[in-house]
């Protein structure tokens, strides 16, 4: 990602909260909400990806446990397309990283998965065939 998008933040009981467009609502402002955040924006404003089929931490059951995805893209057809793993920026990208997100892949069955904790980003083309 080129640049950083602006986030609207407010201080309450001196924590920082930062405002989630596709949430509507006020999150508590963390390093990894923050590369969730601009990740989002990224895939909207630069990559043209419509609000509509952008989903964000929702829940998913992943071998009976209760996950949560940090953001989905759908396709135009409602399937899901992209699957992104974001991380503080302080946490290492590595094969834990991937085995988390291809746990999420084995049940939602995305086209790419990418990996980011907003210093380094990693897209995988996955064969559905």
């Amino acid at each position: 990602m080129t640049h950083s998008f602006s986030i609207k933040t407010k201080l309450v009981n001196s924590k920082e909260y930062l405002f989630d467009e596709l949430r509507k609502k006020w999150i508590l402002s963390t390093p990894e909400e923050s590369v969730r955040q601009q990740f989002w924006k990224y895939l909207h404003f630069e990559k043209k990806y419509p609000k509509s089929l952008i989903a964000i931490e929702k829940k998913i059951v992943v071998n009976g446990l209760n996950k949560r995805f940090d953001l989905l893209v759908f396709d135009e057809l409602g399937k899901p397309h992209i699957i992104i793993e974001c991380k503080s920026p302080k946490v290492k990208i590595d094969q834990k990283t991937l085995d988390q997100v291809l746990s999420y892949q084995n049940k939602l069955t995305a086209n790419f998965i990418i990996l980011t904790n907003g210093l380094k980003t990693y897209c995988i083309e996955i064969d559905l065939e």
